[in-house]
């Protein structure tokens, strides 16, 4: 998930708490709540608790929200560990809810510091999965479309996910962390009583979650509209609790604090001078609203409370990976404030005493065994493919870490919108729950794809992909795939069912039918230049229909093999007589093929590498007594790999056809195989050589901007290539030199419509080329 919603995320955030445009209308309806509402519901319940004559007072944490900005509230509890002045209770918000909830369950400051060096949380908050880790159809997808936009169709209408970001990843890291807890624990008796807030999107009332599941309870306060989708709790649809109470304070009140300390880690808001967008303005609006909860909040602080707001600079509510600038400025704040804590600390041997009392009083005891096994899937997908993905079974250990990661797989196949386990103890019994939940945006979906190619001489191209996926047609999964290419020199359409098989994950059957029309510009290859002009152009009509068996290769590709039909019919689009007939001769093939195709792929990126391989090679051979049949093998790899913000890509390319008196003969064929274009003799026009054998190589630097981002730009590189490489059209020249070659430099980025690049292409004898390349180049 993965890269779709980073450039999203980015602009469509609040700098005080993320909230994309869509979520404006709620925002502004809940933030104005009146506050009495929460102090209501909380204060029946949690009547408050003075200090008792001679005892240290109860002081209570307050957290408030603010995406990565939340790294400052470990260093504040790391300075009052410090200081040993004991925390009695927590109330938090979103972030601060991430960092609170784990703080009550048991875990210290520096535990907490320690986790979050080893991993990436700006992945675990968005549910970027490394590519390895999906499944190859997902990988050929993102492949093929650029265009990250996860768009559902049903019920005759367009439908969108309700969060770019279903937060599986973030769910089982709490799990993980917390796998001492059940999933019905009472917050009061965790190490540290702990209280978290969430906003009921039917109503939109606070609701105070102070039993159950804690990681569910985290996870549906930093469920940011638009952005994190909703999660059910107790059968209710809850959202980002910093809609009605970014800093609760009356939270803690209400819990019996008789002393607060109120982090509020809100950004400010921007000079209206730099507001240049409508998007900022309504960013601007909703940070207003926010922090008119928070404002309200701080009114119920008294002059005993201690108010905390860290001085951050510029960072930001998603720069995750400046943990250590976060809890330093929470560190730094927490000294400040020193003197006015003082009087909370705890003497050594009562700190020592507190210290030993924050066990878990309601934690697993040793192992537990699973009793029983419940899966409910809702939607199309049975249960009992789900079932497929666990790897545990009645009478086994529960192992939180290991079901998670099964929990991963499915979250990853493609077709869930989450899925989430819990260990309930009913009637005396252990029973292990798994929930899955289908995409609610389906039950089709649709992915785009856009290619523009310009050379800036008047020749340039355009492709429109669409493809059209439609999952789990049957109980049996079987799925129907659409793909359609739309363009100025092709059109194509390619359908194909799947369907599992053998009852192994991953292996399935697929016939298919597939339509083409494809424009070939023919050149001469006597001295080319960017001056030359095609000779003619053929037009090349395909028409196939296949059947194939996929098997996969773990997680590094697949492997397809299989028969199909195919015909060719090529001819000129402009003709000229040459002795009896004409110069560039009609042709027809039919022929019966067998067909065998691997795919590895595990490159990080599909659009811009930095590490990792891929390789497509497929083999055609003909059978039957055709007497024009002819075989195909083509094969391409990419090699990336990276230093810094420096990457190394090697790019290599082989093609022949071979078994067929073509490959001797130049009086016809030579059109299946073709160099020119971006990234592949860039200085040339495109599929400006062409014939029946093929090699290519390139080598291409690319350094990451990180400085300058162009607009529009999720990222910037700029970068060098050297290409090298020749077609025959007989294969007694095959590998033949001299070689043609061409060296270009670019700068580009990835938008939001896909790879964008603007470059400058040589080669000898004075040939050059300035282009713009949209979309994937290899």
């Amino acid at each position: 998930m993965p890269r779709y919603f980073s450039c999203v995320a980015r602009h469509l955030w609040s700098l005080a708490h993320g909230y994309p445009l869509s979520a404006l209308l709620l925002a502004a309806s809940l933030a104005l709540a009146p506050q009495a509402a929460l102090a209501a519901s909380t204060a029946a319940d949690n009547p408050a608790v003075a200090p008792a004559h001679g005892k240290h007072p109860r002081v209570c944490l307050v957290l408030s929200g603010g995406g990565a900005r939340g790294y400052a509230h470990i260093g504040v509890i790391r300075a009052l560990e410090k200081m040993h002045v004991p925390i009695d209770c927590i109330a938090a918000t979103s972030m601060g809810a991430v960092v609170g909830g784990l703080y009550a369950s048991g875990l210290s400051a520096s535990e907490l510091e320690a986790r979050l060096s080893h991993i990436n949380l700006s992945d675990i908050a968005f549910d970027r999965n490394e590519r390895a880790e999906l499944p190859q159809a997902q990988r050929e997808d993102d492949l093929q479309y650029p265009i990250g936009i996860s768009v559902g169709y049903g019920d005759g209408q367009i439908k969108l996910p309700t969060g770019l970001v279903q937060g599986n990843r973030l769910l089982a890291l709490l799990q993980n962390w917390t796998a001492q807890l059940p999933a019905d624990t009472d917050f009061n008796r965790l190490p540290i009583p702990f209280r978290t807030i969430a906003t009921d999107l039917g109503t939109g009332q606070p609701v105070i979650l102070d039993h159950g599941s804690l990681p569910r309870a985290i996870r549906a306060s930093v469920a940011v509209p638009g952005l994190f989708a909703p999660i059910k709790v107790d059968g209710r649809t809850l959202v980002d609790g910093g809609l009605v109470s970014n800093l609760p304070v009356q939270l803690a009140r209400d819990m019996g604090a008789d002393v607060i300390i109120a982090v509020n880690i809100a950004s400010p808001l921007d000079d209206p001078a730099s507001l240049d967008s409508p998007a900022a303005v309504t960013q601007q609006m909703v940070t207003i609203l926010m922090n008119q909860n928070v404002t309200a909040q701080k009114q119920r602080l008294g002059p005993g409370d201690v108010l905390i707001e860290p001085q951050l600079g510029d960072l930001s509510f998603t720069d995750f990976s400046r943990a250590n600038d976060g809890i330093q400025g929470g560190w730094n704040a927490m000294l400040a404030a020193e003197p006015r804590l003082a009087s909370l600390a705890l003497p050594a041997g009562a700190w020592q005493a507190y210290l030993a009392a924050r066990k878990p009083a309601q934690a697993v005891a040793g192992p537990v065994r699973i009793d029983a096994i419940e899966i409910q899937s809702h939607g199309k997908i049975p249960a009992s493919f789900v079932r497929k993905y666990l790897g545990v079974n009645e009478g086994d250990t529960y192992d939180a870490i290991t079901l998670n990661r099964e929990m991963a797989q499915l979250s990853t196949s493609g077709d869930f919108e989450s899925v989430t386990q819990e260990l309930l103890t009913e009637n005396g019994r252990n029973v292990l729950k798994v929930e899955a939940q289908q995409k609610s945006w389906g039950p089709q979906f649709l992915l785009f794809g856009f290619g523009v190619s310009n050379t800036f001489n008047g020749q340039g191209s355009f492709n429109l992909q669409l493809g059209h996926r439609y999952p789990w047609l049957t109980p049996g999964g079987l799925e129907w795939r659409n793909d359609i290419v739309l363009g100025s020199s092709q059109a194509k359409w390619h359908t194909e069912l799947r369907q599992p098989v053998f009852d192994r994950l991953g292996f399935y059957v697929a016939p298919y039918a597939e339509y083409g029309r494809k424009r070939v510009d023919l050149y001469s290859d006597i001295a080319p230049n960017r001056n030359t002009e095609p000779l003619t152009a053929y037009q090349i009509e395909t028409a196939v229909a296949g059947l194939d068996l996929g098997v996969p290769l773990g997680r590094l590709g697949e492997f397809r093999a299989g028969v199909n039909y195919q015909q060719v019919n090529y001819a000129a689009a402009y003709n000229l007589p040459f002795g009896t007939g004409k110069l560039f001769p009609r042709a027809r093939v039919r022929q019966p093929v067998a067909r065998a195709q691997l795919t590895i792929d595990q490159l990080d990126d599909p659009l811009f590498p930095r590490t990792g391989y891929y390789l497509l090679a497929t083999n055609e051979l003909a059978f039957g007594g055709t007497d024009n049949r002819f075989n195909d093998a083509h094969a391409k790899a990419l090699w990336a790999t990276s230093y810094g913000r420096h990457t190394l890509n090697l790019a290599a390319e082989a093609a022949a056809t071979y078994g067929d008196h073509r490959s001797d003969n130049s009086s016809s064929g030579g059109l299946g195989f073709t160099l020119g274009g971006f990234q592949h003799l860039s200085a040339y026009a495109q599929d400006q050589f062409s014939g029946n054998f093929l090699l290519y190589g390139r080598l291409t630097y690319l350094n990451d901007l990180r400085e300058f981002i162009l607009p529009g730009f999720r990222s910037t590189v700029v970068g060098a290539s050297l290409e090298g490489g020749d077609v025959w059209l007989r294969r007694k020249n095959f590998g033949n030199g001299p070689f043609k070659s061409s060296a270009s430099l670019f700068i580009g980025g990835n938008s939001a419509i896909g790879p964008l690049y603007f470059g400058f292409a040589a080669a000898p004898n004075g040939v050059w080329n300035l282009y713009l390349q949209l979309g994937r180049v290899f």
